[in-house]
């Protein structure tokens, strides 16, 4: 199965999609800010990234245009999950290389289809 690294701040937020990702037969590496979530993928191979947008250190378009730049790394898949649901907000996200763009609130469906998209199972 895939190995997917899933990045954010909020402790209830990221129990959640820990929680919607657990039956999925993927490994989950979880971490709290940006500039873990960078260190991390320079660090180890992932299959797919889902970033919260608000997060300390770099945000998640910072860490997703970041990786999306390294030659290395611009394959992966980076879902960006966020409360910023403007226009010009998905654009933004979309420019910096994010792949999906989900807004919270979302339904866990939102991102099983996602994790499904890009490394099947679930």
């Amino acid at each position: 199965m895939a190995k997917i690294l899933v990045a954010d701040d909020s402790k209830t937020e990221l129990a959640f999609l820990l929680e919607i990702l657990k039956n999925t037969g993927h490994t989950v590496v979880a971490v709290v800010d940006g500039l873990q979530a960078e260190e991390k993928a320079r660090s180890e191979p992932f299959d797919l990234i889902i970033l919260d947008v608000i997060m300390p250190n770099k945000n998640g378009f910072q860490v997703c245009r970041s990786l999306k730049r390294d030659p290395e790394l611009k394959n992966i898949p980076i879902v960006l999950t966020t409360s910023k649901s403007g226009e010009s907000d998905k654009f933004w996200g979309k420019k910096q290389g994010a792949d999906e763009y989900i807004v919270k609130p979302y339904e866990p469906v939102d991102i099983l289809l996602a994790v499904k998209k890009y490394v099947g199972g679930a």
